[in-house]
């Protein structure tokens, strides 16, 4: 089992969703981050003063995924957040040991 975390700019997210649930993606975790990368953040102006933005709003996903769904779900994610532009996000993987379902302490693939 692998965990797909995905930093994605806001308003991707619902392109995100429903792209993952066509291809049979059942949960999804979405938490509200704020970051940077190289684009290091900008400048805005308000009442005529300039300030800068030192953390941009993003969107962090994360999903729980067999190991031989996560090219498909990498693949997803990309095609649907892809602009182009400096800060569409960037997607982790990592090892996942174990899941449980607390409800009925299913574990493993069968709790995903």
């Amino acid at each position: 089992m692998k965990l797909v975390s995905a930093v994605i700019k806001p308003f991707k997210l619902d392109d995100v969703r429903e792209a993952l649930a066509e291809v049979g993606v059942n949960g999804i975790t979405v938490t509200e981050v704020k970051g940077f990368g190289r684009q290091k953040g900008h400048t805005e102006l308000y009442r005529g003063a300039e300030y800068v933005v030192d953390f941009l709003p993003k969107v962090k996903l994360e999903i729980a995924v067999s190991s031989e769904q996560v090219e498909n779900i990498i693949d997803v994610i990309t095609q649907s957040t892809r602009t182009g532009k400096i800060g569409d996000g960037k997607i982790f993987v990592t090892h996942l040991e174990t899941a449980v379902r607390i409800r009925t302490g299913e574990s493993g693939k069968s709790a995903l």
